[in-house]
Formats: C-alpha cells, structure tokens, sequence
C-alpha cells in the first residue's frame, strides 16, 4: 500500500491541524508495528548536499531513516522532497522530527531530539504540544511507546541500542573514560595518528572490535540479520580498517556520529540538519516535504518519466542483488532528469553502476572521492555520485 502524507507548515512555523485519518498501516501480526531501525540518520548530510548540488524549486527523491538528510534537503530550498520508506515506524520518526522543527524552539529541539541533556519530563511536555500535529496513526505509536519521548527519540533505533551496548558494557573493558577523552583532544592529524597508535590501538581494543562488529553479533543486535544476505568475507576487518581513519583523518572534535557512539549525544559538534544556522531554513521549508509510506520501487511507478531532479538513496542497494540493484538503477534513470544525481553509500557490499548503464550514467568519481575524504560518517567503504546522462 502506499499511502501519502504531506507535512503542512506554515512558514512562520505556526502548527496546523494534521490531516484527518492514517497514513500508515499497522503491519505484521497482531497489528503490532514494526521495529524503528533508524532513529537517526548515519550518513552524512555535508557531502550528500555537496554531491546532490540541490538548487532552489528541484524535486528529490530520499530515504526517510531516521529523517535527518531528508530535512537537511529542506535547508536548500526543494520544489519538493519525497521522503519514502516501507517501514512506517521510520515514517514517523520523520513526522514527529517535523513537528518538532516546526512548533518547539532551537534549544528545546535540541532538548527533545537528546542531543542535549533534558529535565526530568521535559521531553515529554515537549510532546504534548507536538501530538495534535501528528497523523493519527503516527501519534498512537508513540503513545504506546513514551520511552522513546522520553529518552529521546534520536537514541532509540535498534542501531543506536546497539551502540549503546557498545558504549555501556564493551568499551569501558577496553579503554577508561579518560582515554576516551583524549580521543576528542588532538588538534593536529600527526596528534591524532600518534595517539591512536600508541595509545587508542591496544590488543584489547581489536580484539573486541572484532566480537562485537562481527556478522554475527551485528545481526543479532545491530542490523537485520537479512541486510548481510550479499556481504561477502569478514565484516569486523573491513570497518576495523574505516575505524582507523575516522579516528586519524576525520578532526574527532567535528564529528556528530563519533560523539554519539562513544557519548550518547552531541558534544562539540552537530549534523547538518541540528546546526543553528540551518534551523530556520529547515522550517520555513517544511510545506515541500511529502512522506511515502512504500518501497522505492512502487514509489517510482507513481512518478512521471523525468519529474526528479535527484535522490538520496542511503545505503539500500547493498540489500539488493545485483540484477536487482540494476532494473532499480534503471528506473531511478528514467525517473531522474538530464543532470539529476544519485548519490549513495557502500558499506559492505560493492554497488556502481555497471557498464550496461554507462550510456545512462555518468559515475562522478572525483566528486565523490573529494567528498568521501570529508566523511564524517566513517564506517562507509564507498561514497558514490552519479549524474543521469
């Protein structure tokens, strides 16, 4: 089923009535909803808005997760943005960051995402001014779920519980909250390599990585055992490898997904759509936001040849075969107009347009290469820009 939501705003901000009846169907057995994945965004929008070269009136097609790349679009002034997703937990963990941007101030959001520590059911009377914005459906969701209000909703995906676990109970056997502070405090990129060989960098540390980030521990607790279906070889090794140089190359100290990992919040840095600057770009801009409750492909088929002007794709092709991951490229192609870019990421599975797409995509690889090496979020293995020719 697809079923459609446009988010209504004003631009001054001012709440409006949410759109009578559901958008969103209960789905699995016993009508209980399903899990909230992402409650997140873990890519990072600075090079996805780079790379997208959004100007003012596109239309956009992108991956709801955790919704903040799909609100960091906003910020660049869309005709539109399609946010799409078949899994309607995602969808509302959308709907509810919306509300938030439109009805509470830039500290409370803040406050009410858990970027920022809250008093004691702050975050919850933050809400009950949200809920009469929200789709019916969306706001019994989180009725019947407060922990996610009240802890905050950007920690409560089952990938953010998983770095939770890692956070609570695995890296405190490996390094002391001293040296985790000394993490945030090389200033130099000589500082940084220094301190991770020689202090960061123990057998401890890789050996426990190597436990915890194994396909089998990540299926468990992390991801969906099935998104592993085409990884092939050993998992832990590889991020172990993207680990090293977020923590040398990337300044830890303007790293949000870092901070997050090892604090559970913010610190001294923020994600594009979070940064004060962008708050009221976001907001005023709300109107052009629809949501899509669908998989991408049935979304697709609603749309005119031609009518996108880019997309934000996450990481979805690494879940597909590649016979799949083709007749889906294909299609973003004839959807997409002369120019519109897709971009992606890569981080298990190795996905790039094949040659029998060449004629109708051109791979922009020093685009990507430049951005990969500013990419905050580091476990990716492949950062990847393509222009419909």
């Amino acid at each position: 089923m697809i079923s459609q939501y446009s988010v209504q705003a004003s631009s001054s901000g001012q709440r409006r009535a949410a759109a009578p009846g559901s958008i969103f169907s209960r789905t699995g057995t016993g009508g209980q909803w399903p899990l909230l994945r992402y409650a997140q965004c873990w890519e990072d929008a600075d090079v996805l808005l780079e790379s997208m070269n959004v100007r003012s009136g596109d239309v956009l097609l992108s991956i709801a997760s955790g919704g903040e790349n799909t609100l960091a679009l906003l910020a660049c002034s869309p005709g539109k943005v399609i946010a799409v997703d078949q899994n309607p937990a995602q969808l509302c963990c959308l709907q509810l960051k919306a509300s938030a941007f439109r009805n509470l101030s830039y500290d409370e959001l803040l406050v009410f995402m858990g970027s920022r520590h809250a008093l004691a059911g702050e975050r919850q009377s933050l809400y009950r001014g949200l809920r009469a914005d929200l789709d019916p459906a969306c706001a019994r969701y989180f009725d019947e779920h407060p922990d996610m209000i009240g802890q905050g909703i950007s920690s409560q995906g089952k990938f953010e519980s998983y770095f939770a676990l890692f956070r609570k109970f695995v890296l405190p056997l490996i390094h002391n909250v001293s040296t985790v502070g000394r993490l945030f405090a090389g200033q130099t990129l000589e500082q940084r390599r220094r301190f991770y060989d020689e202090v960061w960098n123990t057998p401890a540390w890789r050996l426990m990585f190597r436990i915890f980030f194994s396909r089998q521990v990540m299926g468990l607790a992390g991801r969906a055992p099935e998104l592993f279906k085409y990884v092939e070889g050993p998992t832990a090794e590889r991020i172990l490898e993207r680990v090293h140089l977020g923590l040398t190359e990337i300044d830890t100290r303007d790293n949000p997904y870092l901070q997050w990992i090892l604090f559970g919040r913010h610190l001294s840095a923020l994600p594009f759509a979070l940064r004060p600057e962008n708050f009221q770009a976001i907001r005023r801009n709300l109107d052009a936001l629809t949501l899509k409750c669908s998989t991408i492909d049935a979304c697709l088929d609603t749309l005119n040849d031609c009518s996108l002007n880019g997309c934000n794709l996450s990481d979805i092709f690494e879940y597909m075969s590649a016979e799949e991951y083709v007749a889906l490229l294909r299609k973003l192609c004839q959807k997409t107009v002369s120019g519109g870019r897709l971009v992606y990421w890569n981080m298990l599975v190795p996905r790039r347009s094949p040659p029998v797409l060449h004629q109708d995509l051109i791979v922009m690889i020093d685009i990507a290469s430049q951005c990969q090496r500013r990419d905050k979020a580091f476990f990716y293995s492949q950062f990847v820009v393509e222009e419909v020719a």
